[in-house]
């Protein structure tokens, strides 16, 4: 699920590289594009602050991956190439059948986008 907002340049980015990617994933994937103004619910629960914030399920679990990043639950930003996305998804897959609920992100740590946590109130 990719939450974000259609009139951002990062999500449209996304949303390209999510659209030609369909095809190729349709038996290990379905994608859903979320605009996360109309979900609140939803965008405290994963802790939405930035986006686009794609989050990962398999029969309707939570699949973390780590990138490397300190957020394990979604992955933040644009995915850099097509391939990126797909070697992700189909480790993803694979994980998952295997029982995984969490997977190791195959995506070259220079195309994964750096930012830092901020926690507040804590």
């Amino acid at each position: 699920m990719r939450f974000g907002r259609d009139e951002d340049a990062t999500c449209l980015q996304l949303d390209n590289i999510l659209a030609k990617s369909n095809d190729e994933l349709a038996k290990m994937a379905a994608i859903y594009i979320v605009d996360v103004d109309t979900v609140d619910m939803y965008k405290r629960y994963f802790d939405i602050t930035l986006i686009p914030a794609t989050i990962f399920f398999f029969n309707g679990e939570h699949i973390k991956v780590d990138y490397g990043t300190q957020d394990h639950t979604k992955f933040i930003g644009s995915f850099k190439t097509k391939q990126d996305f797909i070697d992700l998804v189909e480790v993803i897959y694979r994980g998952a059948m295997k029982g995984k609920v969490m997977v190791t992100s195959p995506i070259d740590q220079a195309n994964i986008p750096k930012y830092e946590l901020l926690y507040k109130d804590i």
